[in-house]
């Protein structure tokens, strides 16, 4: 069971790579040897990224892969907006810092297959999640939800991690089924039974997958996506309101959290 302990702190990192895989969407890898040895599937990292010193606030960012040996973490971003921009331009060899990692991640262990629904950039931690699962020997399937063709990321790097059905729709029909990732679960779910679903993506679409789940009497895991601003629990920008009352901290408590905790 994979959830996150390390404390979190201030690193320092360097970039290795950093480009374009679909439309809009960026693979940074970075290099921060302490980092990849201590985070795990569905934590995250608040990067800072220089070039406008008003911009005061870091971008919180999940990944979808570490390499303790090699010291390095691969993140998986879309470019929506000024701070994403500039991460977007850093090229091999510049640095920054980060904290982390931070957050509650995936928790693994379930007996029985695993469904991985994700919609949009909601794919990287799922791609962690999906390494953690073939760690633990345990089968999964896997539903990938974009705009359209150009904007899918991640179907390959699940395939490589064992997905047995890897599913995609997009809003347009350019590939796969046209629709939501909800019709294709809803789908699955007739035909097949699953013992845990984790989901990360829009909160209506996570909504929606968290009540098929909860229609099937499925165990489901939902990764909140919030703008973190501290990462670690002060700033209090990232609160998610918590099913039986009050709020949840989403840095602190989640991002990763069982889908009955909280209000989507």
């Amino acid at each position: 069971m994979l959830v996150g302990s390390a404390a979190v702190g201030l690193h320092g990192f360097e970039v290795v790579s950093n480009g374009e895989v679909a439309e809009g969407v960026f693979r940074l890898v970075l290099r921060s040897p302490d980092v990849a040895r201590s985070i795990v599937p569905g934590q995250f990292m608040n990067l800072r990224v220089p070039g406008d010193a008003s911009h005061i606030l870091r971008i919180p960012l999940s990944f979808s892969h570490a390499d303790a040996q090699a010291g390095t973490v691969e993140v998986v971003y879309a470019v929506v907006g000024e701070g994403t921009g500039r991460l977007s331009l850093m090229r091999a060899g510049k640095r920054s810092d980060l904290i982390g990692p931070a957050g509650t991640g995936w928790r693994g262990g379930a007996s029985g297959r695993a469904l991985l629904v994700a919609g949009g950039v909601g794919a990287p931690p799922l791609v962690a999640a999906a390494g953690m699962l073939a760690k633990e020997g345990a089968a999964f399937d896997a539903i990938l939800g974009a705009q359209s063709a150009s904007r899918l990321w991640g179907r390959e790097c699940l395939l490589e991690l064992g997905a047995g059905t890897v599913t995609t729709t997009t809003d347009d029909g350019t590939a796969g089924l046209r629709g939501l990732t909800t019709d294709a679960m809803a789908q699955l779910l007739a035909a097949r039974t699953y013992a845990q679903v984790y989901t990360c993506g829009p909160a209506p679409m996570m909504a929606g997958v968290a009540r098929l789940a909860a229609v099937h009497d499925i165990a489901c895991q939902v990764s909140c996506e919030q703008l973190m601003g501290c990462g670690f629990g002060v700033c209090a920008c990232c609160n998610v309101r918590a099913a039986h009352g009050g709020y949840k901290s989403c840095c602190t408590d989640g991002p990763v959290f069982d889908a009955r905790e909280v209000v989507l």
